[in-house]
């Protein structure tokens, strides 16, 4: 605990870290202040990429946490920059929520339902057959197919599992052929991002996170501390069968401030 204390910079992951549905998890006042209190650099890295920075942010606020707007980043960002750094001023069409049709805008992106370069899919409410055929389709005629991130499954509001960007993304994979690039956790990409806009080096960084296919693979790939928390989607038994372990597994984020004042 003390190495993973003495570290510059925090990456940590949001759902089933620092909230659960619409409440607080515990301790995470006291983590959030500890952040703060010692300086550290800390970024909120979450691979939803349906809600902007800004809505994360009066997420947070109306549960009575008050993090700057500059401390989130999200793989609808990620998929933008990404896209934008491949291909300047692309056509995308997008199945997904307003936070990234925003990302995209933000990054001089057009969205295109007609000849679009990409084909991007993220979480959202709003997927339909429709939606499925015309992204089938444009794959078909040469777009390009990228996915937000690699969750299969994520958590619901009642405690439910419920299939995630992985899932929607796999019937125009199947049906295609084509095998889509995914940008959130676990790749690398995302992750390097993330400690370029903490200004620090992977050595002096920590990943904390409560999945082990996406948090603690990217973090163990990517040379950073890796620290499991037990208060969203793993066990210490569904830790146990992965080929690789997290450095640390903890209850909660609350260990952590409780390490701090020891």
């Amino acid at each position: 605990m003390e190495k993973f204390l003495s570290k510059k910079g925090y990456i940590c992951d949001m759902d089933g870290v620092i909230y659960h549905g619409s409440q607080i998890l515990p301790g995470v006042h006291e983590f959030v202040q500890w952040l703060y209190r010692e300086n550290k650099q800390f970024l909120f890295l979450t691979n939803n990429s349906g809600k902007t920075p800004r809505e994360l942010q009066e997420k947070l606020a109306r549960m009575g946490l008050e993090v700057d707007e500059s401390h989130f980043y999200t793989s609808g960002q990620a998929t933008a920059n990404f896209i934008a750094n491949q291909t300047p001023g692309a056509k995308v069409f997008v199945i997904g929520e307003p936070g990234l049709a925003h990302a995209l805008y933000q990054k001089g992106l057009t969205l295109d339902d007609v000849v679009p370069d990409y084909v991007v899919i993220g979480e959202t409410s709003g997927y339909t057959y429709d939606s499925i055929c015309k992204a089938v389709r444009l794959v078909q005629q040469g777009a390009r197919l990228i996915g937000t991130n690699y969750d299969l499954t994520g958590p619901a509001e009642n405690n439910t599992i419920i299939p995630a960007c992985r899932a929607l993304v796999a019937p125009i994979e199947l049906t295609t052929g084509k095998t889509a690039y995914y940008v959130g956790k676990p790749n690398p990409l995302m992750m390097r991002t993330g400690l370029d806009l903490l200004g620090v080096h992977s050595g002096e960084a920590a990943m904390i996170g409560d999945r082990m296919d996406t948090d603690i693979q990217a973090a163990i790939e990517c040379g950073l501390d890796s620290v499991l928390v037990l208060s969203g989607v793993s066990s210490r038994e569904t830790a146990a069968s992965f080929p690789y372990r997290p450095r640390l597994i903890l209850d909660g984020v609350g260990d952590i401030a409780a390490a701090a004042q020891k």
